[in-house]
């Protein structure tokens, strides 16, 4: 059945990939803080241990990243996101369970994290090949945009829920959270009716060959690859600060969990009013100018965070989470709905898993160099190197063709 264009709310199966997808977000919002808040103030973590557990939830879309793309485009996505959702409840739970015998240790948590990151490769690549073929391509910015709403209204509420959680049952026990929203996910995709597609079955050529495919797609088109060496010079600065921030509140300034949580918060707030305004963004200014124009207007308040002190002045860690979330959801509703337009569907796969590849690999690199840093700088000096470097990363765009277009093309050759 054709949708009309504001629809998606009627779409029953987008619904329940929805209500999935939120749970999960809520649940994954509370892991981000609990984990490290439980090495930092259970577990007495040395901060490069705590960069070594930031690294480890990335590290897979370094390791794998390339051929999960290919072994995507070869199955059906939904069946692949269920078994990952399964797989990363069952691995978290084991963080309360040796927490509760007494038996958890700092390498039980970085080994967790990186067998959960691998599942979520395998994850977040089919989710974003799978949303073309279930609301059709008309209908993927609503899609994206709705999606995001989500996931940034979970970020609102999810680092304060977790400081609460935190202090009144512990920290290991609050990671039980984060594993029943990956069941709750599980749970939402077996209730789609949707039957998916079967792969297109074109001639399998190796693994090597057909990686090579979906990284010359990225790669040799000029807007596609400034985007890309945009997020992942993001990503590798925001690594950077994200694993020196709790030390810098917690340990630095003397902030409790609960405080530092409220501060977090401010981060998911930024990304509501960022999914709420990316389309008049987008209309007002073009969806190429959007790509750049929101990074140049808000990332400079990220310079802000490590100028914060106890008292007022912790305001100012607040504000540049707000302005910065705001301006990546914004960005990223623009240039993931471009990337899944142009893409033709038997290279979605491999094309998410190159991007992912090169925008998610440089975060384990992050995570280990600001636990180094925090270590040699202390975190606010670790905080330092990552904002000055977010707030840079936009030249990659500025000095690429998308800095003189409105809109991008709605087809590119293949």
């Amino acid at each position: 059945m054709r949708l009309s264009r504001m629809s998606l709310r009627q779409h029953r199966d987008f619904r329940q990939l929805w209500a999935g997808d939120t749970l999960s977000q809520f649940g994954a919002a509370i892991g981000q803080f609990a984990l490290p808040a439980l090495a930092v103030t259970q577990l007495a973590a040395t901060p490069f241990e705590v960069g070594a557990l930031s690294a480890a939830e990335t590290a897979a879309f370094l390791l794998v990243g390339l051929p999960a793309g290919v072994w995507v485009d070869r199955l059906r996505r939904r069946p692949l996101m269920l078994r990952a959702d399964l797989g990363r409840f069952v691995l978290l739970a084991t963080i309360p369970v040796a927490w509760w015998l007494h038996v958890l240790t700092i390498a039980q948590l970085i080994v967790v994290a990186l067998l959960v990151g691998l599942l979520t490769v395998f994850f977040d690549v089919a989710y974003q090949s799978y949303l073309p073929s279930l609301v059709g391509r008309e209908h993927i910015v609503e899609g994206n945009a709705k999606l995001q709403a989500s996931q940034s209204a979970a970020f609102v509420s999810g680092p304060a829920l977790a400081g609460v959680l935190v202090q009144a049952i512990g920290a290991a026990t609050s990671v039980l959270a984060t594993a029943f929203g990956f069941l709750s996910s599980a749970l939402f995709l077996l209730r789609i009716r949707a039957v998916e597609p079967s792969p297109v079955r074109t001639e399998r050529r190796g693994m090597r060959s057909e990686i090579a495919e979906g990284l010359r797609f990225v790669l040799h088109q000029p807007t596609l690859r400034a985007i890309t060496f945009c997020t992942g010079t993001s990503n590798l600065f925001n690594s950077i600060s994200g694993a020196a921030m709790l030390l810098f509140l917690i340990r630095q300034l003397g902030v409790d969990t609960g405080i530092a949580g409220l501060l977090m918060t401010a981060g998911g707030v930024g990304g509501v009013i960022g999914s709420l305004t990316a389309t008049w963004w987008t209309r007002t200014f073009g969806q190429a100018r959007t790509i750049w124009l929101s990074l140049v207007v808000l990332c400079p308040f990220v310079l802000l965070m490590p100028l914060a002190e106890p008292g007022w002045a912790l305001s100012l860690f607040a504000v540049a989470n707000l302005a910065f979330s705001a301006a990546a959801v914004i960005y990223n509703v623009a240039q993931v709905s471009y990337r899944q337009a142009i893409c033709p569907d038997h290279l979605l796969g491999r094309m998410n898993a190159s991007v992912r590849f090169l925008v998610w690999g440089t975060m384990p690199i992050g995570g280990l160099i600001g636990g180094g840093l925090a270590t040699w700088l202390t975190p606010r000096g670790a905080l330092w190197v990552g904002v000055i470097g977010e707030a840079l990363a936009v030249l990659w765009v500025l000095a690429s063709p998308l800095r003189t277009m409105r809109d991008l093309p709605t087809s590119q050759a293949v």
